[in-house]
Protein backbone atom coordinates (compact mmCIF):
# COMPACT_ATOMS: atom_id res chain seq x y z
CA UNK A 1 0.00 0.00 0.00
CA UNK A 2 1.40 3.73 -1.08
CA UNK A 3 1.79 6.00 1.78
CA UNK A 4 2.05 9.47 1.52
CA UNK A 5 4.61 9.42 4.34
CA UNK A 6 8.67 9.07 3.24
CA UNK A 7 9.26 5.94 2.35
CA UNK A 8 11.74 3.84 4.38
CA UNK A 9 10.21 5.37 7.69
CA UNK A 10 11.08 3.39 10.90
CA UNK A 11 7.64 2.89 12.11
CA UNK A 12 8.70 1.72 15.39
CA UNK A 13 10.79 5.01 15.88
CA UNK A 14 8.20 6.82 17.95
CA UNK A 15 10.54 9.23 20.13
CA UNK A 16 8.68 11.17 22.15
CA UNK A 17 8.43 14.99 21.28
CA UNK A 18 9.36 17.49 24.40
CA UNK A 19 7.39 20.67 23.20
CA UNK A 20 8.58 24.32 23.80
CA UNK A 21 6.68 26.90 25.39
CA UNK A 22 5.20 29.47 22.34
CA UNK A 23 4.87 33.19 22.89
CA UNK A 24 1.59 35.20 21.23
CA UNK A 25 1.42 35.38 17.81
CA UNK A 26 1.68 38.04 15.36
CA UNK A 27 2.67 39.40 12.10
CA UNK A 28 6.12 41.26 11.12
CA UNK A 29 7.81 41.78 8.16
CA UNK A 30 10.66 39.52 7.83
CA UNK A 31 13.69 42.39 7.19
CA UNK A 32 16.97 40.38 6.35
CA UNK A 33 19.45 42.11 4.12
CA UNK A 34 21.65 39.97 1.93
CA UNK A 35 25.24 40.97 1.66
CA UNK A 36 28.18 39.41 -0.84
CA UNK A 37 31.01 37.04 0.10
CA UNK A 38 33.13 34.63 -1.31
CA UNK A 39 32.91 33.02 -5.20
CA UNK A 40 30.70 30.36 -4.40
CA UNK A 41 28.15 32.98 -3.97
CA UNK A 42 28.96 34.67 -6.59
CA UNK A 43 26.27 33.47 -8.73
CA UNK A 44 23.24 34.34 -6.03
CA UNK A 45 22.65 37.73 -6.69
CA UNK A 46 19.60 39.85 -6.31
CA UNK A 47 16.94 39.58 -3.20
CA UNK A 48 13.45 39.91 -2.34
CA UNK A 49 12.90 42.48 -4.27
CA UNK A 50 13.60 40.07 -6.91
CA UNK A 51 10.68 37.34 -8.58
CA UNK A 52 12.30 36.61 -11.51
CA UNK A 53 10.72 33.42 -12.45
CA UNK A 54 7.21 33.36 -10.45
CA UNK A 55 3.99 34.50 -12.43
CA UNK A 56 1.80 35.40 -9.52
CA UNK A 57 2.69 33.76 -5.64
CA UNK A 58 -0.78 32.13 -5.33
CA UNK A 59 -3.67 32.08 -7.70
CA UNK A 60 -6.76 34.33 -6.68
CA UNK A 61 -9.55 32.38 -8.09
CA UNK A 62 -12.22 34.41 -10.15
CA UNK A 63 -14.26 31.58 -11.09
CA UNK A 64 -16.25 29.51 -8.11
CA UNK A 65 -16.39 26.47 -7.40
CA UNK A 66 -18.53 23.68 -8.11
CA UNK A 67 -21.28 22.19 -5.19
CA UNK A 68 -21.90 18.53 -6.42
CA UNK A 69 -24.66 18.02 -3.88
CA UNK A 70 -27.55 19.10 -2.47
CA UNK A 71 -27.83 20.48 1.19
CA UNK A 72 -29.66 17.33 2.39
CA UNK A 73 -26.89 15.17 0.99
CA UNK A 74 -23.73 16.74 2.67
CA UNK A 75 -25.93 17.09 6.60
CA UNK A 76 -25.95 12.80 5.69
CA UNK A 77 -22.48 12.79 5.38
CA UNK A 78 -21.91 15.19 8.24
CA UNK A 79 -24.11 12.57 10.30
CA UNK A 80 -22.59 9.68 8.92
CA UNK A 81 -18.84 11.37 10.02
CA UNK A 82 -20.27 12.14 13.87
CA UNK A 83 -21.71 8.70 14.07
CA UNK A 84 -18.49 7.38 13.00
CA UNK A 85 -16.54 9.27 15.65
CA UNK A 86 -19.30 8.89 18.03
CA UNK A 87 -19.78 4.96 17.89
CA UNK A 88 -16.77 3.88 16.48
CA UNK A 89 -13.96 6.11 17.84
CA UNK A 90 -10.36 7.25 16.67
CA UNK A 91 -7.95 4.82 17.97
CA UNK A 92 -4.47 6.38 19.16
CA UNK A 93 -1.26 4.67 19.48
CA UNK A 94 1.66 5.87 21.30
CA UNK A 95 1.49 9.11 22.46
CA UNK A 96 -0.28 9.71 26.10
CA UNK A 97 0.06 13.22 25.66
CA UNK A 98 -2.57 13.77 22.61
CA UNK A 99 -4.97 11.14 24.88
CA UNK A 100 -4.51 13.73 27.77
CA UNK A 101 -5.60 16.59 25.39
CA UNK A 102 -8.41 15.05 24.02
CA UNK A 103 -9.84 13.52 27.19
CA UNK A 104 -9.53 17.09 28.60
CA UNK A 105 -11.47 18.25 25.63
CA UNK A 106 -14.42 16.25 26.19
CA UNK A 107 -13.21 12.93 24.46
CA UNK A 108 -14.35 9.11 25.61
CA UNK A 109 -11.27 7.24 26.61
CA UNK A 110 -10.90 3.60 26.68
CA UNK A 111 -7.83 1.85 27.42
CA UNK A 112 -7.12 -0.84 24.60
CA UNK A 113 -3.50 -1.68 25.47
CA UNK A 114 -1.06 0.08 27.58
CA UNK A 115 -0.15 1.91 24.32
CA UNK A 116 -3.38 1.83 22.74
CA UNK A 117 -6.17 4.17 23.36
CA UNK A 118 -9.68 4.51 21.47
CA UNK A 119 -11.56 7.50 21.66
CA UNK A 120 -15.05 8.48 20.94
CA UNK A 121 -16.36 12.01 20.67
CA UNK A 122 -19.43 13.30 21.06
CA UNK A 123 -21.04 14.89 17.85
CA UNK A 124 -20.51 18.62 17.14
CA UNK A 125 -17.29 18.56 19.73
CA UNK A 126 -14.82 18.13 16.78
CA UNK A 127 -16.81 20.96 15.02
CA UNK A 128 -16.67 23.31 17.84
CA UNK A 129 -12.75 22.64 18.62
CA UNK A 130 -12.32 23.93 14.82
CA UNK A 131 -13.77 26.86 15.49
CA UNK A 132 -10.47 28.40 16.49
CA UNK A 133 -8.58 27.29 13.33
CA UNK A 134 -8.20 30.23 10.74
CA UNK A 135 -10.02 30.28 7.67
CA UNK A 136 -7.28 31.44 5.92
CA UNK A 137 -3.32 32.19 6.27
CA UNK A 138 -0.62 33.04 5.23
CA UNK A 139 2.77 30.67 5.00
CA UNK A 140 5.90 32.83 4.59
CA UNK A 141 8.36 32.35 1.85
CA UNK A 142 12.11 33.69 2.52
CA UNK A 143 11.69 36.48 -0.46
CA UNK A 144 8.36 37.81 0.98
CA UNK A 145 7.10 38.19 -2.84
CA UNK A 146 6.66 34.40 -2.91
CA UNK A 147 4.44 34.06 0.24
CA UNK A 148 1.29 32.01 -0.51
CA UNK A 149 -1.98 32.30 1.28
CA UNK A 150 -4.19 29.28 1.70
CA UNK A 151 -7.51 29.09 2.02
CA UNK A 152 -10.46 31.36 0.93
CA UNK A 153 -10.25 32.13 -2.95
CA UNK A 154 -6.56 31.28 -2.82
CA UNK A 155 -5.11 28.32 -4.49
CA UNK A 156 -1.88 27.20 -4.59
CA UNK A 157 0.31 24.38 -6.44
CA UNK A 158 2.93 22.57 -5.46
CA UNK A 159 5.14 19.14 -6.65
CA UNK A 160 4.56 16.06 -6.55
CA UNK A 161 5.60 13.68 -3.08
CA UNK A 162 7.09 10.56 -1.85
CA UNK A 163 7.97 9.06 -4.88
CA UNK A 164 11.01 6.60 -3.94
CA UNK A 165 11.94 6.37 -7.49
CA UNK A 166 12.65 8.90 -10.39
CA UNK A 167 12.57 8.38 -14.59
CA UNK A 168 13.34 9.90 -17.52
CA UNK A 169 14.39 9.16 -21.23
CA UNK A 170 17.77 8.53 -20.57
CA UNK A 171 18.58 6.79 -17.53
CA UNK A 172 14.95 4.94 -17.22
CA UNK A 173 13.50 4.40 -13.48
CA UNK A 174 15.87 4.11 -11.15
CA UNK A 175 16.01 5.15 -7.18
CA UNK A 176 15.90 8.61 -6.37
CA UNK A 177 19.53 10.46 -5.11
CA UNK A 178 20.01 13.82 -3.11
CA UNK A 179 21.06 14.80 -6.65
CA UNK A 180 17.38 14.17 -8.31
CA UNK A 181 16.14 15.57 -5.13
CA UNK A 182 17.82 18.96 -5.93
CA UNK A 183 17.14 18.99 -9.46
CA UNK A 184 13.17 19.00 -8.60
CA UNK A 185 13.96 21.71 -6.27
CA UNK A 186 15.10 23.62 -8.91
CA UNK A 187 12.85 22.25 -11.81
CA UNK A 188 10.12 23.68 -9.35
CA UNK A 189 11.93 27.04 -8.70
CA UNK A 190 12.07 27.99 -12.29
CA UNK A 191 8.61 27.50 -12.90
CA UNK A 192 6.57 30.24 -13.66
CA UNK A 193 3.43 28.26 -12.57
CA UNK A 194 4.12 26.48 -9.50
CA UNK A 195 4.22 28.59 -6.23
CA UNK A 196 5.35 26.37 -3.72
CA UNK A 197 8.68 24.27 -3.34
CA UNK A 198 7.04 21.01 -2.08
CA UNK A 199 8.44 18.76 0.78
CA UNK A 200 9.56 14.88 -0.34
CA UNK A 201 9.84 15.68 -3.94
CA UNK A 202 11.60 12.28 -4.07
CA UNK A 203 13.07 9.98 -1.51
CA UNK A 204 17.35 10.92 -1.50
CA UNK A 205 17.78 7.15 -0.89
CA UNK A 206 21.69 7.40 -1.14
CA UNK A 207 21.33 9.19 2.21
CA UNK A 208 20.72 7.27 5.49
CA UNK A 209 17.46 7.57 6.69
CA UNK A 210 17.27 8.97 9.92
CA UNK A 211 19.90 11.86 8.34
CA UNK A 212 18.29 12.72 4.77
CA UNK A 213 15.44 14.80 6.45
CA UNK A 214 18.51 17.86 6.76
CA UNK A 215 19.40 18.24 3.42
CA UNK A 216 15.71 17.39 1.84
CA UNK A 217 15.03 21.01 3.99
CA UNK A 218 18.86 22.61 3.46
CA UNK A 219 17.94 22.04 -0.34
CA UNK A 220 14.32 24.01 -0.34
CA UNK A 221 15.69 26.68 1.79
CA UNK A 222 19.11 27.18 -0.31
CA UNK A 223 17.52 26.23 -3.91
CA UNK A 224 14.43 27.98 -3.75
CA UNK A 225 13.11 31.63 -2.16
CA UNK A 226 9.64 30.04 -2.09
CA UNK A 227 7.85 28.10 0.69
CA UNK A 228 7.93 24.73 1.82
CA UNK A 229 7.46 21.77 3.97
CA UNK A 230 9.16 19.96 6.43
CA UNK A 231 10.27 16.56 7.71
CA UNK A 232 7.18 14.62 9.28
CA UNK A 233 8.72 10.78 9.34
CA UNK A 234 9.74 11.30 13.49
CA UNK A 235 9.17 13.52 15.84
CA UNK A 236 12.42 14.67 15.91
CA UNK A 237 12.88 15.60 12.20
CA UNK A 238 9.70 17.99 12.63
CA UNK A 239 11.62 19.50 15.29
CA UNK A 240 14.98 19.92 13.08
CA UNK A 241 12.96 21.16 10.67
CA UNK A 242 11.44 23.65 12.94
CA UNK A 243 14.70 24.72 14.15
CA UNK A 244 16.09 25.02 10.59
CA UNK A 245 13.37 27.45 10.15
CA UNK A 246 14.31 29.43 12.89
CA UNK A 247 17.97 29.82 11.68
CA UNK A 248 16.70 31.18 8.63
CA UNK A 249 14.04 33.32 9.72
CA UNK A 250 14.97 34.08 12.90
CA UNK A 251 13.31 32.55 16.10
CA UNK A 252 10.74 35.91 16.74
CA UNK A 253 9.69 35.60 13.43
CA UNK A 254 8.96 32.01 13.29
CA UNK A 255 7.24 32.07 16.69
CA UNK A 256 4.69 34.43 15.14
CA UNK A 257 3.93 33.26 11.65
CA UNK A 258 4.05 30.50 9.54
CA UNK A 259 7.09 29.69 7.87
CA UNK A 260 6.66 25.52 7.04
CA UNK A 261 4.21 23.08 7.25
CA UNK A 262 4.07 18.95 7.83
CA UNK A 263 2.30 16.77 5.60
CA UNK A 264 0.66 14.34 7.99
CA UNK A 265 -1.18 10.92 7.44
CA UNK A 266 -3.36 9.34 9.14
CA UNK A 267 -3.55 5.32 9.34
CA UNK A 268 -6.72 4.49 8.25
CA UNK A 269 -8.54 3.07 8.80
CA UNK A 270 -9.68 5.32 11.80
CA UNK A 271 -6.28 5.17 13.37
CA UNK A 272 -3.81 7.98 14.41
CA UNK A 273 -0.47 6.51 15.09
CA UNK A 274 1.98 8.26 17.70
CA UNK A 275 4.90 9.42 15.15
CA UNK A 276 2.44 11.75 13.27
CA UNK A 277 0.43 13.08 16.29
CA UNK A 278 3.90 14.31 18.11
CA UNK A 279 5.01 15.58 15.12
CA UNK A 280 1.51 17.24 14.65
CA UNK A 281 1.79 18.53 18.18
CA UNK A 282 5.04 19.82 17.37
CA UNK A 283 4.36 21.83 14.28
CA UNK A 284 1.47 23.19 16.18
CA UNK A 285 3.05 23.90 19.19
CA UNK A 286 6.02 26.50 16.99
CA UNK A 287 2.61 28.01 15.17
CA UNK A 288 3.35 26.30 12.42
CA UNK A 289 1.30 24.27 9.79
CA UNK A 290 -0.07 20.66 9.30
CA UNK A 291 -1.88 19.02 6.38
CA UNK A 292 -3.82 16.11 8.45
CA UNK A 293 -4.43 13.70 5.37
CA UNK A 294 -6.15 10.04 5.07
CA UNK A 295 -4.99 7.93 2.56
CA UNK A 296 -8.29 6.08 1.85
CA UNK A 297 -8.13 3.32 -1.23
CA UNK A 298 -11.99 2.52 -1.32
CA UNK A 299 -12.59 -1.28 -0.34
CA UNK A 300 -9.18 -1.87 1.28
CA UNK A 301 -9.12 0.80 4.23
CA UNK A 302 -12.20 2.53 3.71
CA UNK A 303 -16.02 1.58 2.34
CA UNK A 304 -15.67 0.92 -1.68
CA UNK A 305 -18.64 3.56 -1.93
CA UNK A 306 -17.24 7.05 -2.67
CA UNK A 307 -20.17 8.90 0.33
CA UNK A 308 -18.97 6.34 2.56
CA UNK A 309 -14.64 7.23 1.92
CA UNK A 310 -15.95 10.70 2.23
CA UNK A 311 -17.46 10.58 5.39
CA UNK A 312 -14.79 8.51 7.04
CA UNK A 313 -12.31 10.83 5.58
CA UNK A 314 -14.20 13.81 6.96
CA UNK A 315 -13.83 11.88 10.56
CA UNK A 316 -10.05 10.93 10.27
CA UNK A 317 -9.01 14.74 9.16
CA UNK A 318 -11.22 16.48 11.67
CA UNK A 319 -9.77 14.89 14.25
CA UNK A 320 -6.35 15.50 13.18
CA UNK A 321 -6.91 19.11 12.61
CA UNK A 322 -8.65 19.26 15.95
CA UNK A 323 -5.14 18.10 17.61
CA UNK A 324 -3.77 20.99 16.56
CA UNK A 325 -5.75 23.47 18.10
CA UNK A 326 -5.83 21.93 21.21
CA UNK A 327 -2.56 22.58 21.29
CA UNK A 328 -2.50 26.10 20.28
CA UNK A 329 -5.76 27.70 19.00
CA UNK A 330 -5.41 29.01 15.87
CA UNK A 331 -2.42 27.53 14.46
CA UNK A 332 -2.48 26.92 10.87
CA UNK A 333 -3.69 23.59 9.38
CA UNK A 334 -5.41 22.04 6.45
CA UNK A 335 -8.49 19.72 6.09
CA UNK A 336 -7.11 17.05 3.49
CA UNK A 337 -8.13 13.74 1.37
CA UNK A 338 -6.60 11.48 -0.75
CA UNK A 339 -9.59 9.10 -2.50
CA UNK A 340 -8.55 6.46 -4.49
CA UNK A 341 -10.37 3.56 -6.48
CA UNK A 342 -8.88 -0.11 -6.40
CA UNK A 343 -9.02 -2.61 -9.04
CA UNK A 344 -11.11 -4.80 -6.76
CA UNK A 345 -9.25 -7.89 -9.20
CA UNK A 346 -5.11 -7.05 -8.40
CA UNK A 347 -5.27 -4.88 -5.24
CA UNK A 348 -3.85 -2.13 -6.95
CA UNK A 349 -5.26 1.62 -6.54
CA UNK A 350 -5.95 2.82 -9.71
CA UNK A 351 -5.61 6.88 -9.62
CA UNK A 352 -7.12 9.32 -11.87
CA UNK A 353 -10.60 7.73 -11.97
CA UNK A 354 -13.57 9.46 -12.07
CA UNK A 355 -15.43 8.66 -8.74
CA UNK A 356 -12.90 9.81 -6.26
CA UNK A 357 -13.03 12.81 -8.94
CA UNK A 358 -16.51 13.21 -7.40
CA UNK A 359 -15.53 12.99 -4.02
CA UNK A 360 -12.91 15.76 -4.33
CA UNK A 361 -15.51 17.84 -5.23
CA UNK A 362 -17.62 17.20 -2.11
CA UNK A 363 -14.87 17.13 0.12
CA UNK A 364 -14.66 21.08 -1.01
CA UNK A 365 -18.26 21.77 -0.05
CA UNK A 366 -17.87 20.47 3.41
CA UNK A 367 -14.43 22.26 4.03
CA UNK A 368 -16.37 25.98 3.23
CA UNK A 369 -19.17 24.22 5.82
CA UNK A 370 -16.22 24.31 8.37
CA UNK A 371 -14.48 27.15 6.95
CA UNK A 372 -11.33 25.10 6.81
CA UNK A 373 -8.64 25.67 3.88
CA UNK A 374 -8.43 22.28 2.00
CA UNK A 375 -6.20 20.07 0.47
CA UNK A 376 -7.51 17.06 -2.12
CA UNK A 377 -6.69 15.60 -5.62
CA UNK A 378 -3.66 16.72 -7.45
CA UNK A 379 -2.33 15.49 -11.27
CA UNK A 380 -2.49 10.96 -10.04
CA UNK A 381 -2.16 8.53 -12.55
CA UNK A 382 -0.78 4.88 -12.72
CA UNK A 383 0.64 5.58 -15.76
CA UNK A 384 4.48 4.11 -16.07
CA UNK A 385 5.20 6.95 -19.08
CA UNK A 386 4.36 10.35 -19.22
CA UNK A 387 2.22 9.31 -22.27
CA UNK A 388 -1.81 9.85 -22.95
CA UNK A 389 -2.95 7.70 -20.16
CA UNK A 390 -0.81 9.83 -17.68
CA UNK A 391 -2.25 13.05 -19.26
CA UNK A 392 -6.07 11.95 -19.05
CA UNK A 393 -5.57 10.18 -15.81
CA UNK A 394 -3.52 13.26 -14.60
CA UNK A 395 -6.21 15.58 -16.18
CA UNK A 396 -9.20 14.07 -14.21
CA UNK A 397 -8.35 14.11 -10.97
CA UNK A 398 -6.33 17.79 -11.37
CA UNK A 399 -9.65 19.44 -13.02
CA UNK A 400 -11.76 17.79 -9.71
CA UNK A 401 -9.42 19.81 -7.36
CA UNK A 402 -9.48 22.67 -9.23
CA UNK A 403 -13.56 22.66 -9.49
CA UNK A 404 -13.54 21.77 -5.93
CA UNK A 405 -12.07 24.47 -4.61
CA UNK A 406 -8.72 22.73 -3.03
CA UNK A 407 -6.48 25.53 -1.73
CA UNK A 408 -3.30 23.46 -1.73
CA UNK A 409 -2.79 21.11 -4.56
CA UNK A 410 0.15 18.92 -3.59
CA UNK A 411 0.81 16.61 -6.37
CA UNK A 412 0.42 19.10 -9.53
CA UNK A 413 3.74 18.15 -11.20
CA UNK A 414 6.02 15.19 -11.54
CA UNK A 415 3.15 11.89 -10.80
CA UNK A 416 3.75 8.92 -12.87
CA UNK A 417 3.39 5.31 -11.74
CA UNK A 418 0.90 5.77 -8.97
CA UNK A 419 2.96 7.90 -6.81
CA UNK A 420 5.81 5.87 -6.81
CA UNK A 421 8.30 7.26 -9.54
CA UNK A 422 8.54 11.10 -10.26
CA UNK A 423 9.42 11.35 -13.64
CA UNK A 424 11.36 14.81 -14.86
CA UNK A 425 9.58 14.62 -18.51
CA UNK A 426 6.02 14.72 -16.84
CA UNK A 427 7.31 17.60 -14.63
CA UNK A 428 7.52 19.74 -17.69
CA UNK A 429 4.20 18.47 -18.80
CA UNK A 430 2.26 18.86 -15.80
CA UNK A 431 3.89 22.56 -15.16
CA UNK A 432 2.72 23.45 -18.35
CA UNK A 433 -0.74 22.56 -17.63
CA UNK A 434 -0.81 24.21 -14.20
CA UNK A 435 0.29 27.58 -16.84
CA UNK A 436 -3.18 26.53 -18.59
CA UNK A 437 -4.65 26.33 -14.96
CA UNK A 438 -3.87 29.60 -14.32
CA UNK A 439 -5.98 31.39 -17.24
CA UNK A 440 -8.82 29.23 -16.37
CA UNK A 441 -9.32 29.81 -13.07
CA UNK A 442 -9.20 33.43 -13.54
CA UNK A 443 -12.20 33.67 -16.03
CA UNK A 444 -12.42 36.47 -18.41
CA UNK A 445 -14.52 40.14 -17.60
CA UNK A 446 -17.68 40.97 -19.52
CA UNK A 447 -17.37 44.59 -21.20
CA UNK A 448 -17.82 46.64 -24.18
CA UNK A 449 -14.21 46.07 -24.56
CA UNK A 450 -14.37 42.08 -24.15
CA UNK A 451 -17.30 41.92 -26.36
CA UNK A 452 -15.20 43.52 -28.88
CA UNK A 453 -18.04 44.74 -31.58
CA UNK A 454 -15.57 47.55 -32.72
CA UNK A 455 -13.58 44.97 -34.20
CA UNK A 456 -16.86 43.17 -36.20
CA UNK A 457 -17.67 46.94 -37.69
CA UNK A 458 -14.08 47.71 -38.45
CA UNK A 459 -13.80 44.36 -40.48
CA UNK A 460 -17.25 44.04 -41.43
CA UNK A 461 -19.33 40.72 -42.47
CA UNK A 462 -17.04 38.60 -44.53
CA UNK A 463 -13.65 40.08 -43.64
CA UNK A 464 -10.60 39.02 -41.59
CA UNK A 465 -9.95 40.48 -38.39
CA UNK A 466 -6.25 40.23 -37.84
CA UNK A 467 -5.53 43.63 -38.70
CA UNK A 468 -8.34 45.40 -36.79
CA UNK A 469 -7.38 47.87 -33.48
CA UNK A 470 -9.06 45.53 -30.96
CA UNK A 471 -6.90 42.65 -32.20
CA UNK A 472 -3.73 44.42 -32.12
CA UNK A 473 -5.07 45.67 -28.86
CA UNK A 474 -4.99 42.06 -27.37
CA UNK A 475 -3.32 39.85 -29.30
CA UNK A 476 -0.63 39.54 -27.04
CA UNK A 477 -2.82 39.00 -23.81
CA UNK A 478 -6.20 37.07 -25.18
CA UNK A 479 -5.25 33.83 -24.75
CA UNK A 480 -2.68 31.47 -22.46
CA UNK A 481 0.30 31.13 -24.50
CA UNK A 482 2.69 28.18 -24.10
CA UNK A 483 6.48 27.76 -24.99
CA UNK A 484 6.11 24.05 -24.41
CA UNK A 485 2.83 22.78 -26.67
CA UNK A 486 3.64 22.35 -30.34
CA UNK A 487 0.80 23.46 -32.34
CA UNK A 488 2.49 24.96 -35.77
CA UNK A 489 1.45 22.13 -39.13
CA UNK A 490 1.90 19.27 -39.13
CA UNK A 491 4.55 19.73 -42.63
CA UNK A 492 6.45 22.53 -40.10
CA UNK A 493 6.76 19.91 -37.35
CA UNK A 494 7.92 16.93 -39.17
CA UNK A 495 10.66 19.33 -40.88
CA UNK A 496 11.63 20.04 -37.64
CA UNK A 497 12.12 16.45 -36.41
CA UNK A 498 8.89 15.24 -35.09
CA UNK A 499 9.96 15.22 -31.73
CA UNK A 500 6.42 14.18 -29.77
CA UNK A 501 5.55 15.99 -26.40
CA UNK A 502 8.00 13.54 -24.04
CA UNK A 503 11.12 14.48 -26.07
CA UNK A 504 9.93 17.98 -25.74
CA UNK A 505 10.21 17.76 -21.95
CA UNK A 506 13.44 16.12 -21.87
CA UNK A 507 15.39 18.78 -23.65
CA UNK A 508 13.31 21.14 -21.69
CA UNK A 509 14.06 19.75 -17.86
CA UNK A 510 17.82 19.64 -18.94
CA UNK A 511 17.95 23.41 -20.84
CA UNK A 512 16.25 24.54 -17.32
CA UNK A 513 18.82 23.00 -15.24
CA UNK A 514 21.76 24.14 -17.46
CA UNK A 515 20.06 27.62 -17.00
CA UNK A 516 19.47 27.77 -13.34
CA UNK A 517 20.68 30.22 -10.78
CA UNK A 518 20.20 29.73 -7.35
CA UNK A 519 18.38 32.62 -5.28
CA UNK A 520 20.18 34.59 -3.21
CA UNK A 521 20.87 33.15 0.45
CA UNK A 522 22.46 35.74 2.86
CA UNK A 523 26.13 34.19 3.80
CA UNK A 524 25.72 34.06 8.01
CA UNK A 525 22.09 32.20 7.66
CA UNK A 526 23.44 29.80 5.01
CA UNK A 527 26.88 29.25 7.28
CA UNK A 528 24.42 28.96 10.22
CA UNK A 529 22.61 25.92 7.96
CA UNK A 530 25.08 24.08 6.87
CA UNK A 531 26.68 24.01 10.43
CA UNK A 532 23.17 23.15 12.12
CA UNK A 533 23.17 20.01 9.68
CA UNK A 534 27.14 19.03 10.04
CA UNK A 535 26.17 19.39 14.03
CA UNK A 536 22.86 17.15 13.81
CA UNK A 537 24.19 14.54 11.45
CA UNK A 538 27.65 14.21 13.85
CA UNK A 539 25.25 13.58 16.91
CA UNK A 540 23.42 10.71 14.93
CA UNK A 541 24.43 7.10 13.40
CA UNK A 542 23.36 6.15 10.41
CA UNK A 543 20.13 4.27 9.92
CA UNK A 544 19.33 2.46 6.68
CA UNK A 545 15.41 1.87 7.45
Amino acid sequence: MVRELEPGRADSDQSTVKLHGVKSRGVKPLGTKPRGRAARRASREGGAEQNKSLKTPFITRNIPPYDLLNEQSLIKIEQAADTILAELGIEFRDDPETVALFKKAGGDVTPISEAVWNIKFEPGMIREILKTAPERFTQHARNSLNSVDIGGDAMVFAPAYGSPFVMDMDRGRRYGTLDDFENFVKLAQSSPWLHHSGGTICEPTDIPVNKRHLDMVLAHMRYSDRAFLGSVTAPERALDSIEMCRVLFGSEFVDQNCVIMGNFNSTSPLVWDGVSTQGIRAYAQAGQGSILLPFLLGGAVSPVTMPGAVAQGLAESMVGCALTQLVRPGAPVILASFLSSLSLRSGSPTFGTPEPALGSLVMGQLARRLKLPLRCAGNFPTSKLPDAQAATQGMMSMMSAVQGGANYILHSAGFLDGLLSMSYEKFIMDTDICGALHAYLKGFEVNDETLGIDSLREGGPGQHMFGTAHTLRHYESAYWDTDFNDDQPFESWIEQGGDDAAIRANRKWKKILADYQAPHMDADKEDALLEFVARRKAEMTDAWY
